[in-house]
């Protein structure tokens, strides 16, 4: 067992788990952010992306004791309050959310991106998003949400 410290979304945790847990596992199962998502467990869709020490990562393959003492953001904290982010509101004016399903991963990618880069040009949103997978939009939109968040940073 660890005695697990985070800091997600601005708030401190400290919460005992098993060290061979995922942090995926931790904010779903024990702090209950559901919007860090499972698709394949393998960290080959992105749909369970976080950012982490300001990376963005495949919480799937990070491990409790891996995030001891990190730094967190997932999705929930995008939106304040109840007012979406710049980058969520590009997303739904472009398009760019149909099953919603990878949305979050999406836009956790594109937000360590801009968090980095606030004028990244194609090829560098492409390289950031490359991890994530849809199925839905052929990522054109999601690709014009990020170089509009972009043109106004």
């Amino acid at each position: 067992m660890l005695d697990l410290k985070l800091k997600v979304n601005g708030k401190d945790y400290k919460i005992e788990v098993d060290d061979s847990k995922r942090l995926l596992d931790i904010l779903r199962d024990d702090l209950g952010l559901t919007g860090v998502k499972e698709g394949c467990g393998i960290g080959e869709c992105g749909a369970c992306t976080v950012i982490m020490n300001g990376d963005a990562v495949n919480s799937c393959l990070v491990l409790a004791v891996q995030a001891n003492c990190a730094e967190i953001e997932t999705v929930e904290n995008l939106e304040q309050d109840n007012v979406l982010s710049r980058l969520q509101q590009a997303f739904v004016d472009n398009g760019a959310i149909q099953c919603g399903f990878c949305t979050p991963g999406m836009l956790m990618s594109a937000k360590a991106l801009l968090d980095k880069n606030p004028h990244p040009n194609e090829a560098e949103i492409k390289e950031a998003l490359e991890g994530n997978l849809c199925r839905c939009t052929g990522y054109i939109p999601i690709l014009n949400s990020v170089k509009e968040v972009a043109k106004k940073a």
